[in-house]
């Protein structure tokens, strides 16, 4: 044997004794069955939040009563085709940050969703797809200029 095994030898099983190994917990002390409970504990608030995501663009879905008080007035405007305030309101979104669910071109629309105290058009958005022009049954919004996205929930 040379040099550099005898050294590299007890050095290398040193760092495997340290390592854990399966089924036991060195970290916390913890025997396996223990171990298991807890992690089986820790796992269903994360079966829970997976339920609170819409299975189909794996977004966090948000309640209409839970958006600004004008999301949830233009969501009303826009199911009953009323008046836009901006001019921009219903032109096609090009889901150019891919976010949403990939679709034809023309499928998203988006609209302003007004902030108080704001001169111009702000960063809040609804963007809605399918047809007709008037169906909010997907929906999806936006406080960060298309940074993020929570879907309605319709």
């Amino acid at each position: 044997m040379n040099l550099r095994a005898l050294f590299l030898t007890p050095l290398l099983a040193a760092l495997l004794a340290a390592c854990d190994l399966p089924g036991q917990d060195t970290a916390q002390g913890q025997p396996p069955a223990q171990t298991q409970q807890s992690q089986t504990q820790q796992s269903q608030p994360q079966q829970n939040q997976v339920s609170s995501r819409d299975p189909q663009s794996g977004l966090r879905w948000i309640d209409a009563t839970e958006l600004p008080r004008e999301g949830a007035q233009l969501l009303q405007t826009i199911a009953q085709d009323g008046k836009l305030r901006y001019s921009k309101d219903g032109v096609t979104f090009g889901n150019r940050e891919r976010l949403l669910p990939r679709q034809s071109g023309s499928y998203y629309r988006e609209y302003t969703v007004p902030t108080p105290g704001e001169n111009d058009r702000g960063a809040r958005r609804i963007v809605c797809g399918g047809q007709p022009v008037t169906s909010t049954a997907e929906c999806y919004y936006t406080a960060d200029h298309y940074a993020s996205f929570k879907r309605i929930r319709p």
